[in-house]
């Protein structure tokens, strides 16, 4: 089974069972508390915690999606047999229509009939101190003749925020050949940030399931790579690249960097910036002409994803390889001076010569990421401790002639989305009496045009004269 027909029968069977399908939410989130969108029950948590209506929004409390999901926490993983960067997520979602029965049932359905594929086992949680083990899930599952029901505890079977707030509970797992691939969350509680959990009012449930995993044990592959989410890819790779974990790496990357790009981020020294700087030069660093596979991501998923915007992702890649190129010469000369070096040197070098961190590595390979991630981390907050002590104004500065200019900061930001799309991200600003200054994502310059629109638009509103209201809420 092809994984656009996998797609395909997700989306049919659960609207066969009264869910509406809501479309994949950017990879660029509204949530400030991560860096990427990394699960497709992001943008819903709203509706978990009676935020929002999702009946007034999607009119159904039950709906479906395929999720364009990024972890960054894998990205030094890929090239083994099942890590990724870039990765979709099946998931079916309840916000007060359904419980653990019909949650239980439908993916049983669709596992072992639509697919015709066989349960091993299943896991359940085994309860602890604070949440009772889940009998409910256990009794489901043996009605439904699965035997081997797993209890596991708080680390495998009870999902929630880390460092953070949020809707949490415990979990039931699905295993096919040995292999985890769907995930049914039951939110039951509200998870504070000292890990105290509150009752919800509202029962949800929130399930994942990985289209590269589905498509490999479907397609009976050994692994991912194998499934034709990469195959093509990889069959029309240069025959100069042998190394089988570097085909993986560069199959990897390309997809990542398809839609990173088409999403809107752009390569930088930040954020999401950085990540994707990271991916492109590695996969430019072997100097390898892979340019021409961007062309076969957009034909694998552009039916799925007519968003993909294929000359602005080649138009980014080939300056990033420009301006890299320059940078690796100059940065490898330096690196082959070193008869040793630690993780200090390393990112100097990063630093000076834009050297990546997995380009060191292949010299050096006992260097440590995490050790390198903290040296980063160091630099930004010794760069963010300068910029406090070079400005004044700002935030600490409630001169009437400052807080117009914060209230402007808004609408300026509002009608650059307005223009250009929501994907315009704000990456900093700096207020004080004089002036207002902002800072923001965009692949090329303005013209004069697009500025004054801007500015009619910004000036209509001030114009309108909306009132505008101050008023003190709790967290």
């Amino acid at each position: 089974m092809e994984s656009r027909e996998i797609r395909q029968r997700f989306l049919d069977f659960f609207v066969k069972h009264d869910h509406k399908v809501v479309p994949s939410a950017s990879l660029i989130p509204t949530d400030p508390s991560v860096l990427l969108t990394t699960a497709g029950m992001q943008q819903f948590k709203p509706y978990y915690i009676g935020q929002a209506d999702p009946f007034k929004d999607f009119g159904s409390k039950n709906v479906v999606s395929i999720q364009k999901s990024f972890r960054t926490s894998d990205i030094d993983e890929v090239g083994d047999d099942s890590h990724l960067t870039f990765f979709e997520m099946l998931g079916n979602f309840s916000f007060g229509g359904y419980g653990k029965q019909e949650a239980i049932k439908l993916v049983h359905e669709f596992i072992t009939q639509e697919l015709k594929l066989k349960i091993d086992y299943v896991t359940i949680f085994s309860g602890d101190g604070q949440v009772k083990k889940d009998e409910e899930s256990k009794k489901i599952w043996q009605d439904l003749g699965i035997k081997d029901v797993r209890e596991c505890g708080r680390a495998d079977n009870f999902w929630g925020p880390t460092g953070s707030e949020g809707p949490c509970g415990s979990t039931t797992e699905i295993y096919v050949n040995g292999i985890e691939i769907w995930n049914l969350v039951f939110n039951e509680y509200y998870c504070r940030t000292d890990g105290a959990l509150e009752k919800l009012s509202m029962f949800g449930v929130d399930t994942g399931m990985g289209l590269e995993r589905l498509a490999m044990v479907g397609q009976e592959k050994k692994n991912i790579f194998e499934t034709d989410l990469f195959a093509p890819i990889i069959a029309d790779l240069p025959a100069s690249i042998i190394d089988e974990k570097t085909k993986r790496i560069i199959a990897d990357h390309l997809r990542a960097i398809s839609f990173l790009i088409t999403d809107g981020v752009t390569p930088s020294n930040k954020g999401a910036g950085y990540v994707l700087r990271r991916l492109l030069r590695r996969v430019i660093a072997g100097n390898h002409d892979v340019a021409p596979m961007i062309g076969l991501v957009v034909d694998n998923y552009q039916t799925f994803y007519p968003e993909l915007n294929q000359p602005k992702i080649l138009k980014i890649f080939d300056e990033e390889k420009t301006k890299y190129s320059e940078a690796l010469r100059n940065g490898l000369r330096e690196l082959e001076k070193l008869s040793k070096i630690d993780t200090i040197t390393a990112f100097k070098l990063y630093e000076s010569y834009g050297l990546p961190f997995e380009v060191i590595k292949d010299h050096y390979p006992d260097l440590s990421r995490a050790e390198f991630e903290k040296e980063f981390e160091r630099h930004q907050a010794v760069s963010r401790a300068g910029i406090v002590g070079k400005f004044t104004g700002g935030l600490a500065d409630h001169d009437s002639k400052t807080i117009k200019l914060h209230t402007a900061h808004h609408l300026l930001l509002a009608s650059l989305q307005q223009i250009f799309g929501k994907q315009i991200k704000q990456r900093g600003s700096n207020i004080n009496q004089e002036r207002l200054r902002l800072d923001f994502s965009f692949d090329r310059k303005l013209t004069d045009e697009e500025k004054k629109k801007i500015e009619e638009l910004v000036n209509q509103k001030i114009a309108e004269d909306l009132p505008v209201t101050k008023k003190e809420m709790s967290k």
